[in-house]
């Protein structure tokens, strides 16, 4: 395989993961906390939590564009892997900090820096030839 397949394919699995976690915190929030064993949040966090999903929703769009052309869209996979740093961040401070556990934070201490890594090494590469054609366009 390619590296830009290889892109592809990482791209569209990272989208697919943005639509499930926008879906689980916009339409089922009390019931994804509850299967993490999180303890119940106060009605305004669901407020927030709507305002993450909506926000997975963007990416997972950014993503899908990006798979078609990823020298084109190259800025959604730059923010998409400044997003992850964020949360992979985020998910180590809370850990030590002993505001969550690692089972409950489960894929969220992984996912992000698999989605780092493989955003990273397979990075769109401009060649001259696609730059062209994107600035003819």
């Amino acid at each position: 395989m390619n590296r830009k397949l290889l892109l592809q394919i990482s791209l569209i699995v990272v989208g697919i993961a943005q639509i499930f976690f926008g879906a689980a915190f916009t339409f089922a929030p009390t019931k994804f906390s509850a299967l993490l064993g999180l303890s119940v949040a106060p009605q305004w966090a669901y407020w927030m939590f709507s305002m993450f999903g909506a926000r997975s929703f963007a990416f997972a769009y950014g993503m899908f564009l990006a798979t078609r052309n990823p020298i084109r869209y190259i800025h959604w996979i730059q923010a998409m892997i400044g997003v992850q740093i964020i949360d992979w961040l985020g998910t180590l401070y809370y850990l030590a900090n002993g505001g969550i556990t690692l089972s409950q934070v489960s894929s969220a201490a992984i996912l992000p820096l698999i989605f780092i890594v493989v955003l990273v090494i397979f990075y769109p590469r401009e060649e001259k030839n696609q730059l062209t054609a994107i600035q003819g366009e």
